[in-house]
């Protein structure tokens, strides 16, 4: 019996554990996408090759949103700007760098009506992919319990109760994807 609850209790333990991923990969993915206003997370996801390896552009510069409309990156090795411009300019950010020889100055444009009805878009898209993570995780999950009853470990009635369980634990995290999604757009939207 013990043994039968070790393998529920893992199986309930990976499932939040890769729901909790996909909530943090979809806000990592919104935070990436442009309001208009300067955010340093703009550039979480620019990688720079440096040295040979890609690492990220944050572990190399420090950088700094001196007003709304605009990110300054302070390389802490001056050698690097080059490539840390030639990283910025590749990225799909849609930003261009400006290097006088000490930090990049990035102008962040404002935003067209039409620019952010795409990016309302794109926000959905995401948010639509995290949900289908969601439903292979729960479909990973409710293999397992079968398994399990296929194994004599679970009667059926336990597999169904798991399964009620498990739809609301799905139920809640498709709503903090939601409640994200709905306040990207609104910061998106927002003139």
């Amino acid at each position: 019996m013990e043994e039968i609850e070790a393998e529920k209790s893992l199986i309930e333990k990976d499932v939040k554990e890769r729901m909790e991923k996909t909530i943090e990969t979809i806000r990592t993915n919104f935070n990436a996408v442009r309001t208009g206003r300067a955010n340093p997370t703009m550039l979480d996801r620019v990688e720079v090759e440096y040295y040979g390896s890609p690492v990220s552009l944050k572990s190399i510069a420090q950088i700094s949103a001196p007003d709304g409309s605009s990110l300054l990156v302070q390389p802490y090795d001056k050698s690097s700007l080059k490539v840390i411009e030639k990283a910025i300019v590749s990225s799909d950010l849609d930003l261009t760098p400006n290097n006088d020889g000490e930090v990049i100055r990035l102008t962040i444009p404002q935003l067209t009506t039409e620019r952010r009805k795409e990016l309302s878009k794109v926000v959905s898209k995401q948010a639509e992919e995290g949900k289908v993570a969601l439903r292979n995780i729960r479909r990973d999950a409710l293999k397992a319990y079968e398994k399990l009853q296929k194994e004599k470990k679970l009667s059926e009635d336990n597999v169904k109760d798991l399964s009620s369980d498990l739809q609301k634990v799905i139920d809640e995290y498709i709503k903090k994807i939601d409640t994200i999604q709905k306040q990207k757009e609104k910061e998106l939207l927002k003139v």
